[in-house]
């Protein structure tokens, strides 16, 4: 990468983290959900703390890709808010056809950490990931036969919105509110206002867990 380019980068990137910082801090509305919160919403209430040793947040991307392959059939996925694009990279080696949707151009990183060898594999320079370097829109959901949206801001209502309207399944994993047309009612988790959206637009939703800290609730999402 060049200087100028990885300049271009870092501005892009610096321009993202204010618009997010100006959106004001996190409320107990989007805060990691408590075991005893989690009991008190009924969809949730079954999910269950893995036993397992819990994994690094960073370590997400890995533990996604692991539930996405185990319980779907491989198919065409848009990471929408993908970032660097690692999910997208792992799910294209697992055999799907994966595209990141994200307005801030990124290359994949260098490395990452395969958890069934638990050691470092190098991602060589000439490999890549297809993108679209836009904001994510309804109409940008057409060729995909899956939507996935982690921590991906702005676009947790409009994926719910897709899959009423195209019947297109969609995982999302959500995290602060930002930049959404859906605020939740006084006292109400996000999850928990997202789940109830979803089910007012009739639409089924099974929650899952991932073994990483902080906020690592999944929706599942299809008619």
């Amino acid at each position: 990468m060049t200087k100028r380019k990885h300049k271009r980068e870092k501005a892009q990137l610096f321009h993202h983290l204010t618009q997010q910082a100006q959106a004001g801090p996190p409320t107990d509305h989007d805060a990691p959900l408590s075991a005893d919160t989690a009991a008190a919403i009924p969809l949730l209430a079954n999910l269950t703390e893995s036993r397992e040793l819990t994994k690094m947040k960073k370590f997400r991307f890995q533990l996604l890709h692991e539930w996405i392959v185990t319980h779907l059939p491989p198919g065409h996925v848009a990471d929408v808010g993908g970032g660097k694009g690692l999910l997208a990279y792992l799910l294209q080696k697992s055999g799907w056809q994966a595209t990141v949707i994200d307005p801030v151009p990124q290359e994949l990183p260098p490395k990452y950490k395969d958890l069934d060898l638990n050691r470092r594999v190098k991602i060589g320079p000439d490999e890549t990931v297809p993108r679209i370097d836009r904001p994510f829109s309804p109409a940008l959901a057409e060729p995909f036969d899956l939507l996935v949206s982690m921590h991906a801001h702005g676009c947790n209502v409009q994926l719910i919105d897709v899959a009423a309207t195209s019947g297109k399944p969609i995982i999302l994993l959500p995290c602060c509110i930002i930049d959404e047309p859906l605020l939740p009612a006084p006292g109400q988790h996000w999850i928990a206002c997202l789940m109830d959206y979803a089910q007012e637009r009739n639409l089924q939703v099974q929650p899952f867990r991932l073994n990483f800290r902080g906020q690592n609730i999944g929706l599942f999402i299809a008619r």
